[in-house]
């Protein structure tokens, strides 16, 4: 039976790893190679590191990090935060990230994104797409700056799509750090729309809401972040990854 990707996200802040409640107010939760080291020994399927500040100020992800990330990691791990140039782009891969995630060029500069497909191939080439819904319960693109952009995520997510790329990850502004449940309708609606695989991220609290998204969307990724990070009602830091064998994943296409 097909089992999607289970998918922790780590979130950065320089070297630092840090968590967010709706993008804001990072809490400092450990240092990052120890959480690899942990994710390698529990046999996560894969990971995304994100550095939720680079962009905002105008820097790019830690390139040594990355490195050592690289060297610690034993599974496949995508990195984002910052990256706007062809080069840096590849020095990121060339240390061991099997794909960028880019963010915020994907809005402001799509041509770049088209680029990176025609230059490293799509599978290398991963766009977050942040989504805040408006007081009409449309959804909106939502930039790293906190702003809605006036821009449906459908829709840039289809024209990633054309640009190439090999995967979209669709992020809950409302629901980041909530452990409230996925955006499910929203999710499912998405996938159904695009060719390529789509990664739902953004308010996961236990394993049944990682099944119930796969059941009712068949997203190939499910990712988490705080779902991997906290444990028990006070939210203690506890890095966890359960067994595969403790997931009951089916889908049926309608």
């Amino acid at each position: 039976m097909y089992r999607p990707r289970v998918i922790p996200v780590l979130l950065l802040d320089h070297d630092k790893l840090v968590k967010t409640v709706k993008f804001s107010n990072p809490k400092y939760i450990g240092d990052p190679i120890n959480a690899v080291r942990i994710f390698n020994d529990l046999k996560a399927d894969e990971l995304v590191l994100l550095d939720i500040s680079a962009s905002r100020q105008n820097r790019n992800i830690d390139l040594e990090l990355v490195k050592e990330i690289g060297e610690e990691a034993n599974m496949p791990f995508s990195v984002g935060g910052g990256i706007k140039t062809m080069e840096m782009a590849q020095k990121l891969l060339s240390y061991g990230a099997e794909r960028v995630v880019i963010g915020t060029e994907a809005i402001s500069n799509p041509d770049f994104v088209k680029k990176l497909c025609e230059t490293f191939g799509s599978s290398t080439v991963s766009v977050c797409i942040d989504y805040k819904k408006d007081f009409l319960g449309r959804p909106l693109v939502y930039s790293p700056h906190k702003k809605a952009v006036n821009q449906d995520p459908v829709k840039l997510a289809l024209l990633m799509e054309e640009a190439g790329v090999g995967e979209i990850i669709l992020q809950s502004f409302a629901k980041d750090g909530t452990m409230t449940g996925y955006d499910y309708e929203f999710l499912k609606n998405t996938a159904k729309k695009l060719k390529i695989p789509v990664v739902g991220l953004g308010g996961a609290s236990k394993k049944e809401d990682l099944e119930k998204l796969y059941s009712e969307s068949g997203l190939n990724g499910l990712a988490a972040g705080s779902l991997f990070i906290f444990k028990g009602q006070m939210k203690g830091v506890l890095i966890n990854y359960p067994s595969s064998k403790n997931y009951t994943f089916s889908y049926e296409r309608s």
